[in-house]
């Protein structure tokens, strides 16, 4: 019978092994998504190219389909192009910097604070500050709206930047002259548990602030944007005057020269000119006895403890979100399942009406021969038409489930198709427009960058490792009651 350190080194031999296969498996579809990310790439370049051709062929009377061309190139091309080129040359560790969502260096870091995520935000509401909505279909029409209208919109969203990889916590934001294309405002981002600031300084969160002056296009995108104020000392002052002003308890320590003083530009193209100093506001002392009713949680709502079967039972996934871009993937190939099965009814409906006559392709069939042809190939086709959307569907189905293959599969599905088309058109077939499939080459392309895109993948990959844990999981809860009996939680013995 084996001994307890033998049982103990097999079980941790199996573990190592886990984590070598989930590691392999892991470093593959690295690689395959990277493929596929470059084939998107490529493929977008290409539409663009179709797009503007089949602009100037249709006339000067119709070069309003160049606004499509606009569209393709930036909000799909350049934000693509630029993701490859700043792995290249844009350093991935803290230099101050945060960063666009295409790795273009973004705003300044101006502000560090030591303190709770509670009292950041009851100091911002007692500083007079309004916290910006997520970003999202309806706070993005209710931004345009209150621009075009010069309505007032307090909660008015925020662009996403990076820092440490992450995007902004949240954001807080003051609008002027109740404008939404004019406001102060700051991204706060969550240090990494045990992180200092370079020269030792200790830091709970960090923050970007920049005053928005208008609405404008992203010299690097090409992108509507904010435009924002180039003095970001300004807005950075701002911000701790509000902050010590409204909170009695608020301190402030500047750390001099904290960087080198620089001229630069931002994400969008934006000049920024900043001093270098970087001030630390510790708001610790800050109490939040009165946050009830602000919509944060009291300490009688903070949530309790799980316990150990709660651990083990509970499905780690259910708190994930989806991306936009997962929903958009998603969208296209629902549209594309009913595209076809239009287009299977209206075959359908062609051969039964007799407008498609093979008579015409065999001149020696009898007429209840070419019935019973015509028939069969209704048959075949709406077969066809329908196993292809059922496929679709499931596999729709699946990736806004997070099941990653088929995420790959879809991919691959839409890759081939712009393959057989990209050699079709080498090859002097016909060429692709309106009229005939540039409609269909834009939806695989589409398809392919939504679901190629960084949060889709980093989303599917998330609920592959949450439902291997769940698995795992299960199968201990299982075993619980056997530790009472002093068997072993990972062996079952």
């Amino acid at each position: 019978m084996a001994d307890a350190g033998t049982d103990d080194a097999l079980e941790d031999a199996g573990f190592v092994e886990h984590i070598r296969r989930r590691t392999f498996r892991g470093s593959v579809g690295l690689v395959v998504d990277s493929l596929f990310f470059l084939f998107g790439t490529v493929s977008t370049g290409w539409l663009a190219f179709l797009v503007v051709t089949e602009s100037f062929a249709r006339g000067w009377q119709q070069l309003w389909f160049l606004l499509i061309f606009w569209v393709v190139v930036a909000y799909l091309l350049l934000p693509r192009v630029h993701s490859i080129l700043t792995l290249f040359y844009v350093p991935d560790y803290f230099i101050g910097r945060a960063r666009t969502r295409e790795g273009l260096l973004g705003d300044p870091i101006n502000i560090a604070l030591r303190g709770s995520e509670e009292q950041i935000h009851e100091a911002m509401v007692r500083a007079g500050w309004h916290r910006a909505d997520d970003m999202g279909l309806t706070s993005a029409l209710r931004t345009v709206r209150g621009t075009l209208l010069r309505r007032s919109y307090p909660g008015a969203p925020v662009s996403r930047l990076y820092l440490f990889g992450n995007v902004q916590d949240f954001t807080y934001q003051q609008e002027v002259s109740g404008n939404p294309s004019k406001r102060h405002h700051v991204r706060f981002w969550r240090c990494p548990k045990g992180w200092l600031l370079p020269g030792g300084h200790k830091a709970d969160w960090l923050a970007a602030g920049t005053y928005d002056r208008s609405i404008g296009i992203s010299f690097f995108t090409l992108q509507v944007t904010h435009r924002i104020d180039k003095e970001t000392d300004k807005e950075r002052d701002h911000i701790v005057t509000t902050l010590v002003e409204g909170n009695d308890d608020a301190r402030v320590k500047l750390i001099r020269n904290f960087s080198t003083g620089y001229h630069h530009v931002n994400g969008g193209g934006d000049a920024i000119i900043t001093d270098g100093d970087l001030p630390v506001v510790d708001l610790r002392r800050v109490s939040t006895w009165d946050v009830e009713g602000s919509g944060r949680p009291t300490v009688a709502e903070q949530p309790v403890a799980p316990t150990p079967s709660a651990v083990f039972t509970e499905s780690p996934i259910a708190g994930t979100r989806r991306p936009t871009s997962l929903y958009l993937g998603v969208l296209l190939m629902v549209l594309r399942v009913l595209a076809a099965l239009a287009a299977a009814a209206v075959v359908a409906f062609s051969i039964g009406d007799g407008q498609l006559d093979f008579r015409a392709f065999t001149g020696a069939l009898t007429p209840d021969d070419a019935r019973y042809l015509t028939s069969l190939v209704t048959a075949i086709f709406v077969t066809i038409a329908l196993l292809i959307s059922a496929l679709y569907s499931v596999l729709a189905y699946l990736i806004y489930h997070g099941h990653n293959w088929a995420r790959f599969a879809a991919m691959g599905i839409s890759s081939a198709a712009i393959l057989v088309t990209a050699v079709d058109f080498i090859n002097g077939g016909p060429q692709i427009t309106l009229q005939t499939n540039l409609g269909g080459l834009s939806f695989d392309v589409l398809v392919l960058l939504a679901l190629s895109g960084t949060d889709a993948r980093r989303f599917s990959h998330q609920r592959a490792l949450a439902r291997r844990l769940a698995r795992v999981g299960r199968r201990n809860a299982r075993r619980l009651p056997a530790l009472g009996s002093g068997e072993s939680l990972g062996t079952g013995r």
